[in-house]
């Protein structure tokens, strides 16, 4: 049996990649999915109700042009752990701007403007994704994600070691310091990720408190920090029970040690029509190399139209 965490790690002795993920269904909902760890396929999605979803809060994206044609699907964009929909603002308004679509600018739970629950995972992250298709009425879309959000497509699209531990413990220590400076914040930060960008990244996550002027956290890094073995788990183990027979790409940061060449028969396993592009990017392909990235997504959706 194939294992789905071989799926999405890899040992630092392998070439590494991140994937891009698009979905299309031809039955009750049509979706793309596009995600950093990425990939794209078709599904169709149940209108059953689902009682334990939570409702997302979001962003639309309108395409400069006017109205979009009725038949041209609308995008999902979903951001990756301690992420938020502000992070895919510009790439969403590029890509509605490209593509001639509406993008919608996901917060999932636990992040942004979303409630927060205790339960974090990818199936209920996928749980919460379908309620929002669900919600919006939505059909025929085009879903892309970055990292958490790549796997939570994946894991919507095949049911009917990382850093971010590090992370958790330096927004920890922040939290304890009770910081009033942004800059004191990244100070202590930057014993635990010394790459600026993405320091600035974590640390898009701080809010002052109105009252005493201390800089706390907007996400609850209790939740996420239990979560973390969530998100470097895959739900499905076994191809033969759980495939996507669409098409689907993958578009893969060389420099992140997540999806390894090595990994690619099994991800063929789970997705027999993937396609795979790479970048020459670290695990942000989006915020990296924007432009490849467009690139990639804008062709790659193009050419299926």
């Amino acid at each position: 049996m194939l294992s789905a965490r071989s799926l999405l790690r890899s040992t630092p002795h392998h070439r590494p990649a991140l994937t891009t993920t698009t979905i299309t269904t031809t039955t009750i909902t049509t979706t793309t999915i596009t995600t950093t760890t990425s990939t794209t396929f078709t599904r169709a999605f149940s209108t059953t109700k689902l009682p334990n979803g939570i409702s997302l809060a979001y962003d639309l994206h309108e395409p400069p042009q006017g109205k979009p044609p009725n038949n041209a699907p609308p995008i999902i964009f979903i951001h990756g752990l301690f992420g938020s929909k502000k992070n895919n603002r510009s790439m969403s308004k590029v890509f509605a701007r490209d593509l001639n679509r509406r993008v919608y600018a996901l917060d999932m739970r636990n992040h942004g403007d979303s409630s927060h629950h205790a339960r974090h995972d990818y199936p209920a992250l996928a749980e919460d994704t379908e309620l929002f298709l669900q919600e919006h009425g939505l059909a025929n879309t085009t879903l892309i994600g970055h990292s958490m959000g790549a796997k939570t497509i994946m894991t919507l699209a095949l049911r009917n070691h990382s850093d971010f531990g590090k992370y958790v413990q330096g927004m920890r220590k922040i939290a304890e310091a009770n910081v009033t400076k942004q800059s004191d914040a990244d100070a202590l930060l930057a014993d635990y990720e010394p790459a600026l960008p993405i320091r600035q990244f974590l640390l898009s996550n701080l809010a002052r408190d109105q009252e005493t002027g201390v800089q706390t956290w907007r996400i609850p890094i209790k939740y996420l920090a239990n979560a973390l073995d969530n998100m470097a788990d895959f739900p499905f183990k076994d191809p033969e029970a759980a495939q996507w027979k669409g098409k689907a790409l993958f578009v893969r940061g060389t420099k992140s040690h997540y999806v390894s060449d090595e990994t690619l028969p099994i991800i063929g396993r789970f997705f027999p029509r993937f396609e795979v592009r790479d970048v020459e990017a670290g695990h942000w392909v989006i915020s990296e190399r924007p432009e490849e990235f467009r690139r990639a997504v804008v062709d790659f959706l193009l050419e299926r139209e």
